[in-house]
C-alpha cells in the first residue's frame, strides 16, 4: 500500500507541473491570486532574492509594482541589481541570490565553472536588442575590419557571444582581435574616449548610447546572436520551490503584457527606476518583441548548445558542456 506522505508527494508534483505548463496553454485559466498564494504556501518559502539588471524588461516592472510581494506575502522578497549576468551569476552560485534573469553566455561560463545553477525558463529571442558599435567617422566599414582592433566588451556576457560569432562570420580568428574587457559603464566611457575601436553591448546601454552618441551600428544579433534571455535559479529552490516559480512565471509573464499593451505607463515605471531618459527606454522596447516567459523549448537548449560549442571551439571554456544538464527537469 501506499504511504500517505508518497501520495501527498505525487499531488504537490503534480499541481506544480499542472501550474507551470498550464500557465502557457491556449487554454489555461490564469490561477487568481488568491489561489495561487495558497498554493506556494503549501512548501514554506521565507525568502525570495531576485538578481536582475537595467535589461530585465519584466522583472523591473514586476518590481516596481509590488506584484510579487503581493502574490508572496509570507516570503521576503529582495531586489539586487548587477551591471550585467556573469556579476549575477556568481552571486546566485555562492548562496546570495535564489533567481535572476542574463543573457547566454553567462550560464555557459557558470556551468563550465561547476556552478550547481538551473536554467528555470526563458524569453523568446532577442537579436535586434544588441549590437557592435564603432564611431560615426571610425574607418571600419564592416566585420572583418575588426582585425587588430580593440574591441569593449564585458566578458562573460551575451555581447561575448555576438562578438565571438562576429568575428566567425567575419573570416577571422578570435586572436585577429584585441578584446577589451571591461564593464557596460566603463565601456561606454573607453568609447567615448576613443581609446577602443568598437564596443559589443546590449540594450539599454545601446539605446543610451544610440542616442547620445550616434555611432555606426557594425552589426546586430540579427544572423549571429538570438541574444536569448534566461532565467536561472540555484538548484535548491528550483528543486523545493515549483509553485513559486509557477507564480514568478505568471507575474513576469503578466509584466510583459503590460510593456507590450500601455508602453507609456511601462516606459515611466522603468525611467523612473532606471534614470534613463524615457526616450533611451522608448528606444530599447522597440526592439524588444512580446516576451512572456516559460520553461526551456528545445529549440531553445540545442541554440543554447551552439552558444557552449562556441565558446569551446575557441578556447574560452576548457571543455564541452551538455547544456541540457543544468536545465530543470519538469
Amino acid at each position: 500500500m501506499d504511504h500517505p506522505n508518497d501520495r501527498r508527494n505525487a499531488l504537490r508534483l503534480l499541481a506544480a507541473s499542472a501550474a507551470i505548463f498550464g500557465i502557457f496553454s491556449p487554454l489555461a485559466l490564469i490561477p487568481s491570486a488568491q489561489a495561487a498564494t495558497k498554493n506556494v504556501a503549501d512548501v514554506p518559502l521565507q525568502q525570495l532574492r531576485i538578481g536582475y539588471q537595467k535589461s530585465a524588461v519584466n522583472l523591473v516592472i514586476a518590481k516596481q509594482l509590488g506584484w510579487l510581494e503581493k502574490r508572496l506575502p509570507a516570503t521576503k522578497v529582495s531586489w539586487l541589481e548587477f551591471p550585467a549576468g556573469p556579476q549575477l551569476l556568481e552571486a546566485l552560485s555562492v548562496g546570495s541570490l535564489e533567481f535572476g534573469l542574463t543573457g547566454d553566455a553567462p550560464p555557459v561560463f557558470a556551468q563550465a565553472a561547476g556552478k550547481d545553477l538551473v536554467y528555470v525558463g526563458a524569453e523568446p529571442p532577442k537579436p535586434d536588442s544588441s549590437a557592435i558599435l564603432t564611431q560615426a567617422d571610425s574607418p571600419l566599414r564592416s566585420l572583418a575590419d575588426l582585425k587588430g582592433r580593440k574591441v569593449a566588451l564585458q566578458k562573460g556576457s551575451s555581447a561575448h557571444f555576438l562578438l565571438v560569432r562576429a568575428v566567425e562570420k567575419a573570416g577571422l580568428q578570435w586572436g585577429d582581435i584585441q578584446p577589451i574587457y571591461l564593464t557596460p559603464a566603463d565601456a561606454r566611457a573607453a568609447f567615448e574616449r576613443k581609446s577602443v575601436d568598437a564596443w559589443a553591448i546590449w540594450d539599454p546601454f545601446y539605446a543610451a548610447t544610440e542616442l547620445a552618441v550616434q555611432p555606426r551600428v557594425l552589426a546586430n544579433g540579427r544572423g549571429l546572436s538570438n541574444n536569448n534571455s534566461f532565467y536561472l535559479a540555484s538548484r535548491t529552490f528550483a528543486s523545493q520551490h515549483p509553485q513559486a516559480i509557477a507564480v514568478l512565471f505568471e507575474e513576469l509573464t503578466r509584466a510583459d503584457r503590460l510593456a507590450q499593451d500601455d508602453r507609456k505607463q511601462a516606459i515611466q515605471l522603468i525611467s523612473d527606476f532606471s534614470g534613463l531618459d524615457a526616450g533611451v527606454v522608448s528606444l530599447f522596447l522597440t526592439r524588444r518583441p512580446r516576451s512572456p516567459v516559460a520553461p526551456l523549448a528545445a529549440a531553445t537548449v540545442a541554440d543554447q548548445q551552439r552558444v557552449a560549442q562556441a565558446f569551446f571551439k575557441i578556447g574560452l571554456i576548457p571543455k564541452p558542456l551538455n547544456v541540457a544538464d543544468a536545465v530543470l527537469k519538469t
